[in-house]
């Protein structure tokens, strides 16, 4: 790479140019700063008090013969009693196929027959599973009882809103070609 030579006279000419440009700067801060001193010095508009903060009394409830009225019924407990007794999701291993809603998965096809059938389910993400009888589906505790050639029955346990399970009859069909 070659260096450029620059003339004295061009390196003097430039120095004083930037100096000139650097002298115009420094004089001009005394107006500026006049008028900050006159903008600080304005009064602004009145602040309003700050609001009254009401005080509460507090009320500890001591009597142990009524029912809390902030806590559940009796109608709510015996519901709650209730739906401890019917169906419950068992304790299983977690299976990649129940990170999906059922919705989203797809039925593509079957391997097998008679009780040896397999369904092939697509996810997501394109990956396609083999599932057979009890294996598990779904976000809602979804249990494969059937394997059919053109679908796949589960039983999904959802809650009933009282604290319990109830059983629900789900299916995924197989999809158009």
């Amino acid at each position: 790479m070659r260096s450029v030579h620059i003339p004295k006279l061009a390196r003097l000419f430039m120095l004083g140019a930037t100096l000139a440009l650097l002298a115009g700067c420094t004089g001009g801060m005394s107006d500026l700063q006049e008028w900050v001193a006159q903008e600080k010095a304005k009064k602004g508009p009145p602040v309003p008090p700050l609001p009254v903060l009401k005080t509460f009394e507090t009320f500890v409830y001591q009597d142990q013969d009524k029912r809390d009225p902030f806590g559940p019924s009796l109608e709510e407990q015996r519901e709650a009693q209730a739906g401890a007794n019917g169906p419950m999701p068992d304790k299983h291993p977690r299976e990649q196929l129940e990170n999906y809603p059922l919705d989203s998965l797809k039925m593509v096809g079957t391997i097998g027959t008679g009780a040896n059938m397999e369904g092939l389910i697509k996810d997501p993400d394109g990956v396609i599973h083999r599932v057979h009888i009890n294996n598990y589906m779904g976000q809602n505790n979804g249990k494969i009882s059937a394997v059919a050639e053109d679908h796949i029955d589960l039983v999904e346990l959802i809650p009933n809103g009282s604290g319990g399970w109830m059983k629900r009859q789900a299916s995924i069909a197989l999809g158009e070609k």
